[in-house]
């Protein structure tokens, strides 16, 4: 959710130093009987969708969809994207879990998508409720995993990166100060399709996986105090939280979001 600029502004150094030693339990993700899967390939039964501007459970231009198999972001019923964000929401919350997703941008972003926005996507962590938020509400107070791709320039662009929307994390011993904190992954061109691995153990350390190589790793994420107001809760410390994917004006498929609990 933030745009190249930032990027370029940002220095990889604290991202980079926060991703040396993979978690202890962050193993045998390869063993497939052992995963739900939370994308069935037929339906979106199981999820609820909130677009800016629409009450919570409308879509009214099918932004998301099933299609070949695929769980698909698509504009072809908009005029122009108008910052119309939108967040595909798993029925229930999760504490301590390993998610796998895998993913591919396609084709070109929708005109009037943010600079920033192209080929860039979201998976959101221990989200808010999305029956709390607000019609106008672009984006629910979460940890965002976001995901990039190349823009096919020479430019570094890795995906696996970490933003914060209504929240905050440590790196480290330190506080982010930025709204995203970059990776160390290889930038990925082209309507590839690339796994992330990500590994959310409650209130304690969250790392993410690109292709099996961890490029970022982080702790005690928790809600801003305006944040924490705004959803009438006295604590900060987020615990547990909804898993949503992100339209942000770039088509995006999905071919596979599966969970394994670690309780």
């Amino acid at each position: 959710m933030n745009n190249l600029m930032a990027f370029l502004r940002t220095a990889l150094s604290l991202s980079v130093s926060a991703v040396i030693v993979p978690l202890a339990f962050a193993n045998n993700h390869t063993d497939t009987q052992s995963w739900q899967e939370l994308f069935n390939g037929k339906d979106l039964s199981d999820w609820t969708v909130k677009i800016t501007g629409q009450p919570f459970g409308e879509d009214k231009r099918q932004t998301f969809r099933v299609e070949d198999g695929l769980l698909k972001v698509r504009y072809d019923n908009y005029e122009e994207f108008a910052n119309q964000f939108g967040h595909l929401f798993f029925q229930r919350p999760f504490s301590r879990y390993e998610l796998l997703v895998e993913y591919r941008f396609v084709g070109n972003q929708l005109q009037g998508g943010p600079t920033w926005a192209k080929r860039n996507s979201g998976v959101m962590l221990h989200a808010q409720d999305p029956a709390t938020m607000t019609v106008g509400q672009d984006f629910p107070h979460s940890i965002e995993a976001q995901l990039l791709g190349g823009l096919s320039d020479n430019k570094q662009r890795p995906t696996g990166n970490v933003c914060t929307p209504g929240t905050d994390i440590m790196l480290a011993e330190r506080m982010a100060k930025q709204h995203c904190s970059y990776s160390s992954s290889d930038t990925f061109n082209g309507d590839q399709w690339v796994q992330i691995h990500i590994v959310v153990d409650g209130h304690g350390a969250i790392e993410h996986r690109i292709n099996n190589d961890v490029v970022m790793a982080y702790h005690s994420p928790r809600l801003t105090a305006d944040a924490a107001n705004a959803l009438d809760r006295p604590e900060l410390a987020l615990k547990q939280g909804y898993i949503a994917l992100q339209s942000e004006s770039h088509a995006i498929d999905f071919r596979r979001v599966a969970l394994r609990p670690m309780d």
